[in-house]
């Protein structure tokens, strides 16, 4: 797949007195999402959303600005170029404060918007690289601070394979602190029967072998199939639900999971893989002549009053 020529956003890493010029690709790829659009009920005929000025009626795009509202029903025009005016070379670099491990940031601080950096021109390939090889070999990545979209964003840079990316991060004060919510579960005592079953199914159901792009997103292709059935007037019949029969006791839902998860690893040995991070199961078959228990809970320090 070539390259897409409308790059995100243009400018320069910075780190010191070394300025590499890079151009930004969004990672996110929505080419392969359906899109759905909003009908009349009755006619289906499209909705249409139109800006509207109350003195002249419907308008387009080119006859639109921005404005601010100083006084009542009293507007100042903002033009782009005004506030391009404002900014300065800094703020259309991506200014390293540093680096730091590439394990030190909280996954719960990326905010989901990623940019491959590739070098902006030829003079930018070596410092890019050189940067990107010097990452990799210190295992770091970079905490920034970038302009995008007329706003500061707070971003990571990693290197991975042979680019560099982008990753927007949330500021600290935009993330609630884990300790507001953890302070409410109570902490419950297990008894060893209990955790050696847990331990035995988590180490039988490790994968020997991880492959991400096996992953795919069957509801686009659950609702690509509906459409060309709609599209060819085929009835649409409830798909049916095979549900497992529940089971309410803890032992027993351990024992059961334990049981299938080990004979998954069997078949999988059988078939020439490697499954040596499997537990055995000795402790699954001394579990099954205890009693069920459902653990004891032991109230919190919150929850005590303390």
């Amino acid at each position: 797949m070539a390259v897409p020529s409308r790059t995100s956003w243009k400018g320069f890493l910075k780190l010191s007195l070394v300025s590499v010029p890079v151009k930004a690709f969004t990672v996110n790829d929505s080419s392969s999402e359906v899109r759905l659009n909003q009908l009349h009920k009755d006619c289906h005929s499209r909705v249409k959303y139109q800006k509207v000025c109350p003195e002249h009626g419907e308008l387009k795009s080119d006859g639109i600005v921005s404005g601010y509202e100083h006084q009542k029903d009293q507007y100042v025009v903002v033009e782009p170029e005004d506030i391009d005016k404002l900014r300065t070379k800094t703020e259309r670099s991506v200014g390293i404060d540093g680096f730091i491990p590439v394990d030190a940031i909280d996954s719960r601080f990326y905010a989901g918007k990623a940019h491959y950096l590739m070098p902006d021109g030829v003079a930018g390939e070596r410092p890019y690289q050189l940067l990107r090889e010097g990452m990799q070999k210190s295992e770091v990545c970079a905490i920034a601070q970038v302009v995008m979209s007329g706003r500061e964003q707070l971003v990571v840079v990693r290197a991975i394979d042979r680019m560099l990316v982008m990753f927007g991060l949330h500021y600290p004060a935009k993330v609630r602190k884990i300790d507001d919510y953890q302070n409410e579960i109570e902490q419950i005592e297990f008894k060893p029967e209990e955790v050696a079953l847990t331990d035995t199914l988590i180490g039988a159901s490790k994968l020997a072998e991880f492959d991400f792009d096996s992953y795919t997103d069957t509801y686009v292709q659950k609702l690509k199939k509906l459409i060309e059935m709609k599209v060819a007037g085929e009835e649409i019949v409830q798909a049916p639900d095979h549900e497992e029969p529940k089971i309410l006791n803890l032992m027993d839902a351990l024992k059961k999971s334990v049981a299938e998860a080990q004979a998954k690893q069997v078949g999988e040995e059988d078939a020439g893989q490697d499954a040596s991070d499997g537990a055995p199961a000795d402790d699954a078959a001394a579990a099954k002549k205890l009693a069920p228990s459902a653990g004891k809970k032991k109230r919190s320090k919150k929850a005590q009053g303390e």
